[in-house]
């Protein structure tokens, strides 16, 4: 698995990092690591760090660096990891991303490529506060960039719920861009200092970003 590629998806609420996540995992058979679906999975099949989480979280707490990690490290001995992983949502912070390191290095492994998806914050506050979903299948949409095809019925599964996050508002999502800058933008520093960053405009359409991020992930992948 030492060979296998690390990528990590740094960008802003809105940038498409799910999105273009997905994508890779069809193009490239990689495996998206989401570190709320990690937490989920986790506390779901009951391992020791997923009942650590479990207490952590029913106390209304943010789960620490550590458990986090442990997950991780847990989640990196399955056999599906030897094609590859897309992390998204973590690292956030500098600290972090030094705690993966040395993860990934007992592993005998890097991370090959960071990709940083560039937005204008304000088109972002458009961006994310128009998204709503499929109830039923998860769907993405989006009031301006991507209605369904028939008004009220996903194109993928036929239904008719959607919803929104309640987070996905102007307001909230100018706090949540805020913090992105302060706390996570540094990585950027981070992952270039370490000669393994690439910058992609993430303002175009998706196709476009998709094109972009599968030339860089070939050549690490390859």
């Amino acid at each position: 698995m030492s060979n296998a590629p690390v990528l990590i998806l740094l960008g802003p609420p809105g940038a498409g990092k799910g999105t273009q996540a997905r994508m890779l995992e069809e193009d490239f058979g990689l495996v998206q690591l989401s570190t709320g679906d990690m937490l989920r999975a986790a506390v779901a099949a009951g391992t020791e760090a997923g009942r650590r989480a479990k207490s952590v979280m029913e106390a209304g707490q943010l789960v620490s660096d550590e458990i986090v990690l442990a997950i991780l490290k847990d989640r990196m001995t399955q056999p599906d990891m030897a094609r590859g992983i897309i992390l998204d949502g973590f690292p956030r912070t500098d600290g972090q991303a030094a705690a993966l390191d040395a993860l990934l290095a007992a592993n005998g492994q890097k991370v090959t490529a960071a990709v940083s998806l560039e937005v204008d914050d304000e088109a972002m506050v458009g961006r994310v506060s128009g998204r709503f979903t499929c109830g039923s299948c998860g769907e993405g949409y989006h009031d301006e960039f991507k209605q369904p095809a028939q008004a009220g019925t996903c194109d993928k599964c036929g239904g008719t719920a959607f919803k929104r996050r309640a987070d996905d508002n102007a307001e909230t999502v100018r706090e949540r861009l805020k913090a992105y800058h302060a706390q996570t933008a540094p990585l950027i520093a981070y992952y270039e200092g370490k000669g393994v960053l690439a910058r992609i405009d993430a303002m175009g359409p998706i196709a476009e970003v998709r094109q972009a991020l599968s030339s860089i992930v070939g050549q690490v992948a390859a």
